[in-house]
């Protein structure tokens, strides 16, 4: 079963940097692709950057060129790196396994971690 645990979170003020781990296991992580999820008070969750096995990238726009998600397989965790933190980054953050088929579609299994919280405040 898989299981997904994040750490990292704090709070921050705004211009500050945080990265954030996921660490995986009950899963071949290098076969999986690896995305960051947020959930912000009365927001839906929304999945903010992904890294594919093949180690592309994506983010959402408000995020692009702040944050940088990597993975390192050898050691099954997948990190943000958020940097030019904005008080709208302030949200619980989760990770996400998924697997890839043939097309490049990513099929997001249904398994959460507790999710870390992360406070852009002055």
């Amino acid at each position: 079963q898989v299981q997904l645990v994040e750490s990292g979170g704090g709070l921050v003020q705004p211009g500050g940097s945080l990265r954030l781990s996921c660490a995986a296991s009950g899963t071949i992580f290098s076969i999986q692709a690896m995305g960051w999820y947020r959930q912000a008070p009365g927001k839906q969750r929304e999945l903010v950057a992904y890294v594919t096995t093949e180690r592309e990238t994506n983010y959402i726009s408000s995020v692009k060129g702040r944050f940088t998600i990597s993975r390192d397989n050898a050691k099954d965790t997948a990190y943000l790196q958020m940097d030019s933190l904005k008080p709208e980054d302030t949200a619980v953050y989760y990770c996400r396994a998924g697997l890839e088929n043939p097309a490049g579609d990513i099929s997001w299994r249904d398994v959460w971690g507790q999710g870390t919280q992360v406070t852009v405040s002055s």
